[in-house]
């Protein structure tokens, strides 16, 4: 978060200071373990990690593992990783909302002591029925009034594992009639007979989000608990136990507008199935919204803090922010970051047949053109080089307006090396071009000659010297701009080009060392990362992490 930026939440925490009502800041990062996190929790942790810090303050980072039946270690470890990757810390040890199941079920018992719990024999689809709608009241259990004593008697059966998954379950004592639904009497434990990850089988009932969510905050001294605007109708009931329950802090929930992008979906459970039915390669498919989708694609955690920086925060519903506005951030970034190289992603071979067989000289370019100061990269140059099998055309009347590269007859530079001429090309029986044969201009390397006027300039890569790579080269993964938007089926708008995979590749030499994770402008095609799993020194495989233009932009 930069100081420059203003929002209301940074107004009300400095209120909240100047007033006394706090001697520091504690904010929380609250994530389900039953998936990884996506672009909105990475706003979600930039707001809550970035207020803290600003206000020297701290953020605890607690899983809210309440729902054992769809949560996995591997989920808590991919977001422990990916909360540090984007450059925060939390405060002390990662807490769990399974370190106060104890806690919560003495305060579920004081609910019912004091007369505003109680034990529903009501099934989940009778619970519906009497809840109401929007414009109808709920209606009252018919188990509303039982007594404490049985109350407390009902309880513990439960926490024994005497009843059967949904034959009951303890509810608040609310208001039935109340205009908020999430007030009519809630369900604040229900029976789930299933093993947790962090606690084994000591449990066979859980609290639910409602009322542990608040009741943690309390425990952990949270005092600003901040989250998305979708929680806003839930705020009654948060405070609704905090003030019923012998909470040692009360914390204040304030919420503001969820990051929705186009051309994107970020539900959990519709990632989830992009996974299960494998249209994408795992949760960090680099297709993928995902923090860890995002890190492999070669986004780095400097960019996806800009953007959300960029996009502001706000109280406003439904707002929908460009996707382009997140690939220019993630451009900008690169642009400014990432050392250049060449590399040939559809290979073909040019003979330089003015030179003599086996000629090798090195030519010099820059690693950085804004960026003197990290120097030159040596580039071998020989009598047989690698071009883009793009970079040519057969026809020479093409104008050189249309069509700035290689033709019969006429010059293109080299970039960093000679201007050459086609003199002729050869072609396989199918047709297709095999090899062009060119001559160099003398005495052209990092100059002009009188009378010859090159169409462009072009990468290439020395036959010799070249390093073969494997490039995998992304797009959006959906062709829709609201790709699960009313009744859309997301997974009809799946984009049938987001992955195309090109083997026979090859690089400069440079980049024979290139660590996974590390990101290079591949002259005239893009920026590009190492892959982070299955890149090694003897088989480097490339991811492409966008384009040098928004192509996206002139399809709109």
């Amino acid at each position: 978060m930069t100081e420059a930026a203003s929002n209301f939440l940074r107004t009300i925490i400095d209120n909240d200071l100047k007033e006394g009502k706090h001697e520091t800041i504690v904010t929380r990062f609250p994530p389900e373990p039953n998936g990884f996190l996506h672009i909105g929790h990475a706003k979600a942790i930039c707001i809550n990690f970035g207020l803290a810090q600003e206000f020297q303050g701290q953020t605890n980072l607690r899983f809210d593992d309440t729902n054992p039946e769809k949560e996995e270690q591997a989920y808590v470890d991919a977001i422990k990783e990916d909360v540090e990757w984007l450059g925060f810390k939390w405060a002390g040890n990662v807490k769990y909302t399974s370190d106060y199941f104890d806690t919560l079920y003495e305060w579920a018992l004081h609910l019912i002591k004091t007369g505003k719990a109680y034990v529903c024999d009501l099934n989940a689809e009778q619970i519906r029925e009497y809840r109401g709608s929007l414009t109808e009241p709920g209606k009252d259990s018919p188990f509303r009034e039982r007594s404490v004593d049985e109350n407390l008697a009902l309880f513990e059966q439960m926490k024994n594992g005497e009843f059967d998954e949904g034959t009951c379950s303890l509810r608040a004592k609310i208001d039935m009639a109340s205009p908020n639904v999430n007030l009519r009497d809630p369900i604040i434990y229900r029976i789930r007979k299933v093993a947790h990850h962090q606690t084994g089988d000591k449990w066979c009932i859980y609290p639910s989000y409602d009322f542990a969510h608040g009741q943690g905050d309390a425990i952990e001294g949270v005092t600003h608990s901040l989250c998305s605007l979708e929680f806003e109708d839930h705020r009654p009931l948060y405070n609704w136990f905090i003030e019923n329950l012998p909470v040692p802090h009360k914390p204040r929930q304030i919420e503001f507008a969820r990051l929705n992008l186009n051309y994107t979906v970020t539900s959990k459970r519709k990632l989830k199935k992009l996974v299960d039915e494998n249209i994408v390669d795992g949760w960090d498919d680099p297709r993928m919204p995902t923090v860890s989708g995002m890190r492999r694609r070669g986004v780095t955690p400097r960019a996806i803090r800009n953007f959300i920086d960029a996009s502001g925060i706000s109280r406003a519903v439904g707002t929908v922010v460009d996707l382009g506005m997140l690939e220019a951030a993630i451009r900008d970034d690169l642009n400014e970051n990432a050392p250049r190289a060449m590399a040939v992603l559809k290979p073909l071979k040019v003979v330089l047949t003015n030179l003599p067989k086996g000629h090798e000289e090195v030519m010099t370019q820059p690693v950085h053109p804004q960026k003197p100061e990290l120097g030159e990269r040596e580039i071998p140059f020989s009598n047989e080089v690698y071009i883009d099998v793009e970079d040519f055309n057969e026809d020479n009347t093409l104008s050189r307006k249309k069509f700035k590269r290689l033709v019969p007859g006429d010059y293109v530079r080299l970039r960093g090396a000679y201007i050459i001429k086609a003199e002729s090309f050869s072609k396989d029986e199918d047709g297709n071009v095999t090899e062009i044969q060119a001559s160099v201009v003398e005495g052209s390397v990092g100059e002009n000659v009188e009378g010859v006027k090159p169409r462009g300039v072009i990468q290439w890569v020395s036959v010799k010297h070249a390093v073969p790579a494997i490039v995998r080269v992304y797009d959006r993964l959906f062709n829709h701009e609201t790709p699960d938007k009313g009744d859309n089926d997301f997974m009809e708008h799946i984009n049938p080009n987001s992955l195309e995979v090109l083997e026979g590749c090859f690089v400069e030499p440079s980049l024979k060392g290139a660590k996974p994770e590390q990101s290079f402008q591949f002259e005239r095609e893009g920026y590009f990362v190492v892959d982070r799993y299955d890149s090694t020194p003897e088989r480097l495989e490339f991811n492409k992490t966008i384009g040098l233009r928004d192509v996206w932009e002139r399809k709109a």
